[in-house]
């Protein structure tokens, strides 16, 4: 849902969440990113679609708002590739179920969505687009920040 808040909320969303987290809370936030940021113009196909309003923020500036709301960012986690791949699956999950999904929703919406996700499959996998997580922490008074301090430790 990150996709919906854009750039201009963003300073309030993540002081918002910093402030409803306990000292040593974690946030993971996860979403679609577009190097130096992009609008989803409302006469695009996406647009007007798929995602009225949506904006591809670039983790950078993700980062540094989340910083600048108090957060700690611990971690930066491009899955791109996986996300071409989950797409992939959707896609073929939805075609082996084409006529539920019609029954459902109509053959004109299961039509965008099966050409939005292969579509967006493929801007996955050339890095036209990408997926980021990052994860910030609020951070306890003296400084703590709960987070145990290799990766592997932290599931």
């Amino acid at each position: 849902m990150f996709e919906h808040v854009g750039a201009e909320k963003m300073g309030e969303y993540f002081t918002t969440l910093h402030a409803l987290l306990a000292e040593r809370g974690r946030l993971l936030n996860h979403a679609i990113s577009h190097v130096g940021s992009s609008r989803m113009s409302h006469n695009s196909f996406i647009g007007r679609y798929v995602f009225p309003d949506g904006e591809l923020i670039d983790v950078g500036q993700v980062v540094q708002a989340m910083e600048r709301a108090g957060f700690e960012v611990r971690d930066v986690e491009s899955l791109r590739e996986h996300y071409a791949r989950t797409l992939r699956a959707w896609v073929a999950n939805l075609e082996s179920n084409w006529d539920a999904a019609v029954r459902e929703v109509g053959v004109q919406r299961a039509r965008v969505w099966h050409l939005y996700m292969a579509a967006s499959a493929n801007s996955f996998e050339d890095g036209g687009i990408s997926i980021h997580q990052v994860l910030g922490v609020r951070p306890d008074a003296r400084g703590g920040s709960g987070v145990p301090p290799i990766r592997r430790a932290w599931v």
